[in-house]
């Protein structure tokens, strides 16, 4: 089994969690209440912001030109993904110029950037790997019986399309790459899972 893998599965309790949060549920069903739509967009966009960069910080500690270019290669997923949510705000109504972020949303892009300026390119993947990872399986367990036709299919048919797993697959493949597994790198992952779940959380609670 591969650390990336190793990592996922060791997660599984937070995935699962995730993936039956009533904010996720909510928009498999197509019943989550718009105003929470909203709001998470708003912050997901803060957060994609961070997330690109944190990539962008990785591409220049790369060790070679490949590396550099791969990095560069996710962060223009991170873009393209930021375009849906731009279109989300459009239609919505949200300005993204103006978003304040939440604690739970400051919370993950301090420890995100954090690693991304103060550490090597190992823990960098290993805390970026989790989201990847998980909003590519969540859009999989969401269109598992077909992608359904309500007001967030966008979103499921974003996270659940084979370009997505191909980007969550090359960055679990560069923690494959760089990393061995140690305490830090365990406690780094479940850190950022812990994120993603309190994100969903911070929205629902809205």
């Amino acid at each position: 089994m591969t650390i990336s893998k190793d990592l996922w599965q060791s997660n599984q309790d937070l995935a699962q969690a995730c993936l039956e949060h009533p904010f996720v549920q909510g928009i498999a069903t197509g019943t989550l209440d718009r105003t929470k739509f909203a709001y998470y967009v708003g912050q997901d966009a803060f957060f994609l912001e961070a997330f690109a960069r944190a990539y962008s910080i990785a591409a220049a500690k790369a060790m070679d030109w490949q590396e550099f270019n791969t990095f560069h290669r996710l962060a223009g997923g991170v873009l393209e993904e930021l375009k849906l949510h731009e279109g989300y705000a459009a239609s919505w109504g949200v300005d993204l110029r103006t978003v304040e972020p939440g604690a739970a949303t400051r919370r993950y892009t301090d420890f995100l950037l954090a690693t991304a300026w103060g550490c090597e390119l190992s823990l960098i993947t290993v805390a970026m790997t989790p989201c990847m990872r998980l909003y590519a399986f969540l859009g999989q367990q969401l269109a598992d019986d077909g992608i359904p036709t309500h007001q967030y299919t966008d979103w499921i048919r974003t996270y659940s399309h084979p370009e997505f797993e191909e980007l969550a697959q090359k960055l679990e493949g560069l923690t494959d790459q760089y990393t061995h597994l140690t305490a830090s790198v365990e406690s780094t992952y479940r850190y950022a899972m812990l994120c993603e779940r309190d994100f969903f959380e911070a929205a629902w609670q809205l």
